[in-house]
């Protein structure tokens, strides 16, 4: 019995966590778009030889269209704000800052306008 209710917290506490969302941003009266406020961004932290490049890669970030593709995807910002269950990106490195977050975020939320 004992194991039965131990289970069932912890089925519990993972239902929990996995409905927590992405993080929003107030976005009112910013509207980034790709070319000149998200590409920085991207091409230095996440369209690298190594990464996000177009070299294969799951997810191109290094043209318009890869990254607003990419960015359609829940992953997308979760992975950015290093989200529970989301992988960690950059990989192996700190997060974004907020004020880049912010941007990315306030891109997706207008539709990813190049």
């Amino acid at each position: 019995m004992k194991i039965a209710g131990i289970l069932l917290s912890i089925a519990i506490f993972t239902v929990i966590c996995s409905c927590k969302h992405v993080v929003t941003y107030d976005c009112t009266g910013v509207t980034p778009t790709y070319s000149q406020n998200v590409k920085p961004i991207l091409d230095g932290t996440c369209a690298l030889s190594h990464c996000h490049s177009g070299n294969g890669d799951a997810f191109d970030l290094s043209t318009y269209a890869g990254a607003s593709s990419a960015s359609s995807k829940k992953s997308f910002m979760g992975s950015i704000q290093h989200m529970p269950f989301y992988q960690k990106m950059p990989k192996n490195a700190d997060r974004l800052n907020d004020s880049q977050i912010h941007v990315l975020s306030c891109w997706v939320a207008n539709g990813s306008p190049e």
